[in-house]
């Protein structure tokens, strides 16, 4: 579903170059007009986007994210408390991206908590255990959250997770379309976390879906408040966004 190219190029690590062990009264003079050259520094990023994972509890939404950002797969993950967020930089469209990608916990109880991370994020990918029923029928629950606290201009992705247990598949690939489509704007995928299968091409589509979205005028002054800073990112919004006046029909 979404493009092979432009995968997501890893930060380059710290550290300057080793011009090796000598000492410094020991190193020989450089002639033949050679000169030492300085390692340049990556280019710092353009701008950066929120983007959260929703979904019920067990759905493997820790997984996705931790798949994505350290190529890592975790059998047994524990439950996530509240949010949990990673980022990972890439490089689209001629932009490089850093994106802050917020884990949330799939028990009710933490709604209250959670639902304060809609508001600010671009992109919202809802997953569901293609091997539990009960996961896909939670959907639309989840859909209310969304058109009670997201943005109207978020872009939304439905992804069906756990390709690698086909035998056990209890909900179809249909079934999974044929919800994407009461959405507006919402696209659909099926992944596996465990097997690495479609999980860069989920966030890549979702990021180049979002940048298509926006006129280059938007993005260079709607989105200059993201330009990145040497200040700390908060970990939880300062309040919770107010209800959306419009909802989506799902």
């Amino acid at each position: 579903m979404e493009p092979g190219s432009g995968l997501p190029q890893r930060r380059a690590g710290g550290g300057g170059l080793d011009l090796g062990a000598g000492s410094a009264g020991g190193s020989p003079a450089l002639s033949g007009g050679q000169s030492r050259r300085r390692k340049q520094p990556p280019r710092p990023a353009d701008f950066k986007l929120q983007v959260i994972i929703i979904g019920s509890r067990g759905v493997g939404k820790t997984s996705l994210m931790e798949r994505f950002t350290d190529d890592t797969f975790c059998e047994a993950c524990k439950s996530t408390v509240g949010v949990d967020f990673k980022i990972k930089t890439v490089e689209l469209r001629g932009k490089k991206i850093r994106l802050q990608i917020w884990d949330t916990a799939g028990q009710e109880r933490f709604n209250s908590i959670t639902s304060a991370y809609y508001r600010s994020a671009k992109g919202i990918i809802l997953v569901y255990d293609i091997t539990k029923k009960e996961t896909f029928d939670d959907l639309p629950k989840w859909m209310k959250m969304i058109d009670k606290y997201a943005s109207e201009d978020a872009e939304l992705l439905l992804v069906g997770n756990k390709l690698d247990c086909e035998v056990d598949r209890e909900i179809t690939r249909q079934q999974g379309e044929k919800f994407a489509q009461q959405i507006t704007g919402m696209r659909f995928c099926e992944a596996s976390a465990k097997d690495n299968f479609n999980v860069d091409e989920i966030f890549l589509k979702l990021v180049d879906d979002i940048l298509r979205k926006m006129p280059l005028d938007v993005i260079r002054n709607e989105l200059s408040n993201s330009i990145l800073s040497l200040q700390p990112e908060p970990e939880i919004p300062p309040e919770l966004p107010p209800p959306r006046p419009h909802v989506r029909c799902c």
